[in-house]
């Protein structure tokens, strides 16, 4: 069967609110990339945040982990090119299932420690339970565009580096519509706005890449998403002038630009050894680029986001450049959230995405709210932990979803993660 032949699923139901939020964001919030990249990626963002983080200019101070250079974010697993996910072990899977109380059946859980790369640990519980991965999908997509850049140079980085810096991208009504804000700096006057972006705003390919995964912006996304497609379609000819894009966006059938969509989006994962009926993302991120693109629905276990994870860490995720930037735009640098702010976690280094999906019945409940939906209340989390930052006696892998109705889903997985990483700390001790 074709991995295309899904259908999105989202439509509105009477006395029902329905609240779909990729990975909510607040003034100041979570941030990735290494603050000293600026100048070789063009994400402005950086400098203000590195100038903040030195006390030049107001701004809170990041976590302890989160002071690496780009130089010091490194592949774990480049010398173990056989490396694959051991068996369960049933001894750790107890004790971390055991962590999740009796909500433990309402979660997807994978857990992998290479602090001893010849030695893993892993544990797995009800890991290959397929859900909607929210805005962990941003990881997909940028698979997908980092895989069409290789494509289109397969053997020179520095022509890769300066596509991803001097394609200017434009936002126009694929942003429609998105409240998640963004950091745009002003050099001129020394400080940030924080908004949702608008129609107009104009960064290089590497920004909008950045503000899909560390700001979880779904306009962002979707604007990358756009560019995506376009490379795929035009190929060497890409960027092309806006007039050109009507070949595409207008002038193809609804049926044709879905297939372009999907080959572009589905294509890169199976080519890295993925099945799509386990790992996809299906569609824009935005009610506007669903409507200029149909897509299909999106999947994620467990297991395979695991399986990526370690494909990025051995280097293979594309090719080991394309794994060492997956793995530096996934790098917290600024507040962090969710799983990834547990205070257990301060002086690690944490590689993290995120996202939510839930919905409301204010009928049942009228202080039914964000993150606790009771209809459906979905938590995704990502994330690599290297503890202490730098020189790290503690290496691990984590990938879990979960849908606890009710229950403030942010507040779980953080204290989830703070229990795990007591557990890990001392496991080989």
């Amino acid at each position: 069967m074709s991995p295309w032949n899904g259908q999105s699923a989202s439509g509105r139901l009477p006395g029902i609110l329905l609240a779909v939020l990729a990975a909510a964001i607040a003034p100041g919030t979570v941030s990735a990339y290494p603050l000293d990249a600026a100048e070789e990626t063009g994400i402005e963002r950086l400098t203000g945040y590195r100038l903040a983080n030195d006390g030049v200019i107001p701004g809170n101070r990041v976590h302890p982990g989160a002071l690496l250079d780009r130089d010091q974010i490194q592949l774990r697993l480049t010398d173990q090119p056989g490396f694959s996910l051991p068996p369960k072990d049933p001894e750790l899977t107890r004790r971390i299932v055991g962590l999740l109380g009796s909500d433990a059946p309402r979660y997807s859980l994978s857990v992998l420690d290479i602090s001893d790369p010849d030695a893993p640990l892993y544990a797995e519980h009800n890991g290959h339970a397929r859900r909607t991965p929210g805005s962990v999908g941003k990881v997909m997509l940028a698979v997908a565009l980092l895989q069409a850049i290789a494509d289109r140079y397969p053997d020179d980085i520095e022509a890769r580096k300066r596509l991803l810096r001097e394609t200017q991208v434009t936002a126009d009504e694929f942003i429609h519509w998105d409240s998640h804000k963004v950091p745009l700096w002003s050099a001129e006057r020394q400080r940030f706005t924080r908004r949702p972006l608008r129609v107009g705003d104009t960064a290089n390919l590497w920004t909008y890449l950045d503000w899909t995964l560390s700001a979880s912006s779904n306009a962002a996304a979707s604007a990358v998403m756009k560019q995506l497609v376009l490379l795929h379609y035009f190929g060497d000819a890409y960027p092309v002038p806006p007039e050109r894009e009507s070949e595409l966006f207008e002038e193809l059938s609804w049926s044709e630009r879905r297939e372009v969509l999907l080959d572009a989006l589905l294509t890169p994962l199976a080519r890295n050894g993925f099945d799509t009926e386990t790992l996809r993302q299906g569609a824009f991120f935005t009610s506007k680029g669903k409507q200029r693109m149909p897509g299909t629905n999106s999947l994620a276990t467990t297991r395979t986001l695991m399986e990526l994870l370690v494909k990025m860490e051995k280097g293979e995720l594309v090719d080991a450049w394309s794994s060492r930037e997956l793995k530096r735009l996934l790098y917290i640098t600024q507040r962090r959230i969710r799983y990834a702010s547990s205070p257990a976690l301060r002086d690690a280094a944490v590689y993290f995405k995120s996202g939510s999906l839930y919905k409301c019945d204010r009928e049942k409940n009228p202080d039914c709210g964000k993150y606790r939906g009771n209809v459906y209340n979905y938590m995704h989390s990502v994330a690599i932990v290297e503890s202490p930052a730098g020189d790290p006696d503690h290496v691990y892998l984590v990938t879990m979803t979960s849908n606890v109705l009710g229950r403030n889903s942010a507040v779980a997985h953080q204290t989830f993660a703070t229990r795990l990483h007591r557990l890990l700390t001392g496991w080989r001790e």
